[in-house]
């Protein structure tokens, strides 16, 4: 997390990284996920010939330092007193601690989520179908009893979760494309016992009787603990793990410059029927001036957690626009998750928008979102709700 104060004085203890925007040029990977949407819980998806997506052009870097106009009171790391994910304070046992990300379905027949309202980070983004699938990023999970509904992953969301270092639930995978990835160590994984998986989490997941396969999976939070023990993840962040977010400090309200009114946000435009992902499940996202949260709709309605009855709300709604590909016959995505700072991001918090690029430079680092002068963009202490855009259906978005 980068924390700006507005006095141009750093908070005490934190110490500057300067190099979180270094100059490394590396190759676009473009890290896609992709499965077999019917029974993917309990079967390995039949391999198919994978298709190399083209990847995305790449602009010079600067020298060391000159990607991001790093000011004075910029200080690139976290004061152990700040949540990575939030920014809000927190005891720093519990800043140490790493999140769980979880795969939630997002068909219809799965909906309302249980559990979702929780996570403080909620990562959508197009698959099969041209529906969204959701992964939400949890720090305390262990207050939980139960988190549904669970479904199968997508590479692209792997990568994602690798941002923040946080270990990975989900059920069922395509295993041609992503398996690899969820066995080895890179990922720490937790999967149910399906075809494909090499370690399978005997005490994780189990099924409702009020709702029909595949779309009634849900976590035991008591069995998830037991696993995750099992498998000896980590229960603290790596040394590896980066501070992704610039977060206004306490009692601030982020400033940005260049920013512009958004109060309506469409990720998928007005019209239903459109094939970029949300244009079907008709999201949208509406800012309410009072409480200062982007309030979240989808299927014509509030989207709302389960086990609470409350509408989902955001503090602040990023749209990162990301190069992607139809890999197969079967309509299966890939979409690039790596590259310099040319691609396109949108920045909404208080009611405004920030426009600019993202970066990201390896799976150990996260994309870090700059305004159109290289500075970090703010974002309002609070959850954030994160859409991966398909470039090619941009111009669908429609901001009001």
């Amino acid at each position: 997390m980068i924390r700006i104060q507005k006095n141009g004085k750093g908070l005490t203890g934190l110490q500057r990284r300067a190099a979180v925007f270094g100059a490394a040029v590396l190759t676009a990977s473009l890290l896609a996920g992709c499965g077999k949407q019917q029974n993917e819980e309990t079967q390995a998806a039949a391999p198919v010939e994978e298709q190399t997506a083209a990847p995305q052009e790449q602009t010079e870097t600067a020298e060391t330092g000159e990607q991001a106009n790093l000011e004075d009171e910029a200080l690139m790391a976290n004061d152990g007193e700040h949540s990575f994910l939030t920014g809000e304070p927190r005891a720093a046992e519990a800043v140490a601690n790493r999140p769980l990300a979880v795969m939630f379905n997002n068909r219809k027949e799965g909906c309302p989520q249980t559990g979702i309202e929780q996570a403080s980070i909620v990562y959508e983004a197009p698959v099969e179908g041209r529906i969204t699938r959701l992964m939400g990023l949890f720090e305390d999970y262990t207050e939980l009893d139960r988190i549904g509904y669970i479904r199968s992953s997508r590479d692209y969301f792997v990568y994602c979760a690798l941002e923040y270092d946080a270990i990975y639930a989900h059920f069922g995978q395509a295993t041609p494309y992503v398996g690899e990835l969820l066995n080895s160590d890179r990922v720490d994984n937790i999967s149910g016992a399906v075809a494909g998986i090499d370690h399978p989490a005997a005490n994780t997941f189990f099924r409702t009787s009020d709702r029909k396969a595949p779309n009634n999976v849900c976590i035991d939070v008591e069995g998830l603990v037991k696993d995750i023990g099992r498998f000896g993840y980590s229960l603290t962040y790596h040394d590896t793990h980066k501070a992704k977010f610039a977060f206004a400090a306490d009692g601030e309200e982020a400033e940005n410059s260049g920013s512009t009114d958004a109060v309506l946000l469409y990720p998928g435009g007005k019209e239903s029927g459109l094939e970029n992902g949300y244009s079907l499940i008709e999201a949208r996202f509406e800012y309410n001036e009072e409480d200062g949260k982007y309030y979240r709709y989808q299927y014509g309605e509030a989207q709302i957690d389960e086990s609470t009855g409350n509408q989902l709300a955001y503090e602040n709604v990023i749209f990162q626009y990301c190069h992607g590909e139809v890999r197969d016959e079967n309509d299966y995505l890939v979409f690039g998750l790596h590259g310099d700072n040319g691609m396109k991001v949108q920045v909404f918090t208080g009611g405004k928008m920030t426009e600019g690029t993202w970066s990201r430079y390896s799976d150990n680092d996260p994309a870090y979102y700059v305004d159109s002068e290289g500075n970090p963009i703010m974002l309002n202490q609070g959850k954030t709700w994160i859409c991966l855009i398909w470039e090619d259906y941009a111009d669908d978005v429609v901001i009001e």
